[in-house]
């Protein structure tokens, strides 16, 4: 999680990728969110499933069976994780078994993409297509092939979809100039200023923030102004989130099931906390949580989530990452890398920020969603060639896709 909170502060991310199973979390054990569960803790094995109100392992089907009338229903993910991916597609078909009327709100996308994914959802787009006219790689950081599931179900069964961000030049606005900066046409995304006063989502986003390994140039006295802006814009997607879902669950009246990334739903202190202030109505948040390998279980507070889903580790992650972000200036055809790479399959290739992308595979890209689009087509153990220009020279650069050099193998 420590990299994810960096590149989010650089504006990369649109949300926390939380609960990484490199080490265990120390988010799992705040002792915040509800009074009468939050002195209390549960040892998580995997491949287990457990009830917060009574600390108790409980069967999937007798949780479905708990959650019969709920109005809401949220599930946590890391976004790189195929199993917890598992997980919300069990979750979605089984409330699917018990409610036809569902109506499915995803964090990925902003609220702009909106008709696409109607479009989407009437089967007038292939995936191909549907890929590229919502900017999937632009709006997003991680492979399609984590939420396929989830979109061909929903289009087989007729299930709205329906996006639930702002635009992410909207929250780097909020992170870095504050509400106050946005324009009325900006201020219309959210219901209204976030609210920032909430102590214990301070503290959980706090103990997120402290536990990151930042660049040098974010320490020392402005530490505290960088936190704030943090926690501005993390309150911000929440806010617009919320509002989003209530939103999707009036439009025909439906229940609505809610993904996103755990840091999002944590603690019931995000998304779910400000939809339950605005609407009163029921909701339930499931957190999948990733047990280490060398560990039989791990510790968390239970009043982490209502039900706390435990996971075995995955050996090695499905997709790869690749770690590169592309500019595109008005005046050059080209895309240029924004930033020397820091994690993912391109660390310590031979990448420089303005290096200028000639062609990868000896083809030109001049749209940043169609070469992430293309690059999102490499599995491990396969490599891409790019040639870019360095200071009029022209470099050939070999990016492989190693995932023992990169962090995807989990051995």
């Amino acid at each position: 999680m420590k990299k994810h909170v960096y590149w989010m502060l650089m504006g990369m991310f649109i949300a926390f990728p939380a609960l990484s199973a490199e080490k265990p979390d120390s988010t799992l054990t705040l002792k915040i969110g509800d009074p009468r569960l939050k002195e209390k803790s549960v040892e998580v094995a995997p491949g287990v499933l457990y009830s917060a109100a009574s600390g108790k392992a409980l069967s999937f089907d007798r949780m479905i069976a708990e959650m019969k009338g709920i109005r809401f229903i949220y599930v946590g993910e890391t976004h790189d994780s195929l199993p917890m991916h598992d997980v919300e597609f069990k979750v979605l078909e089984a409330l699917y078994t018990q409610d036809r009327d569902l109506g499915i709100g995803l964090e990925m996308l902003p609220v702009a993409c909106q008709k696409i994914l109607n479009r989407w959802g009437l089967g007038f787009l292939t995936k191909e297509e549907f890929i590229r006219e919502v900017g999937w790689y632009v709006n997003w950081n991680f492979n399609f092939g984590f939420y396929e599931k989830i979109f061909e179900f929903a289009r087989e069964h007729r299930l709205p979809v329906y996006a639930l961000n702002a635009p992410r030049e909207v929250i780097t606005k909020i992170r870095m100039r504050g509400w106050d900066a946005l324009t009325v046409e900006e201020k219309a995304y959210f219901p209204g200023a976030p609210n920032l006063t909430n102590q214990d989502h301070r503290a959980l986003i706090k103990a997120v923030f402290e536990s990151a390994d930042l660049p040098p140039q974010m320490k020392g006295a402005g530490l505290e102004m960088v936190f704030e802006g943090l926690y501005r814009s993390q309150s911000a997607w929440d806010e617009v989130m919320a509002a989003n879902t209530l939103r999707g669950a009036e439009m025909e009246g439906r229940r609505m099931v809610v993904f996103a990334g755990s840091g999002h739903l944590l603690y019931n202190l995000g998304i779910n906390r400000r939809a339950f202030e605005r609407s009163r109505l029921p909701f339930r948040t499931v957190i999948p949580v990733s047990v280490p390998k060398d560990m039989k279980t791990m510790a968390a507070v239970r009043s982490l989530g209502d039900y706390i889903w435990g996971l075995e580790e995955e050996a090695k992650l499905a997709y790869p990452s690749v770690g590169l972000a592309f500019k595109k200036f008005e005046a050059l055809e080209n895309l240029v890398v924004d930033a020397k790479p820091i994690d993912g399959a391109a660390k310590g290739a031979e990448f420089e920020k303005g290096d200028v992308v000639l062609s990868v595979d000896g083809k030109p890209f001049s749209d940043i969603n169609e070469l992430r689009t293309y690059l999102a087509g490499f599995g491990w153990g396969t490599e891409t060639k790019f040639r870019v220009l360095r200071a009029g020279q022209v470099r050939d650069i070999v990016l492989k896709f190693d995932p023992a050099a990169v962090g995807g193998d989990r051995k």
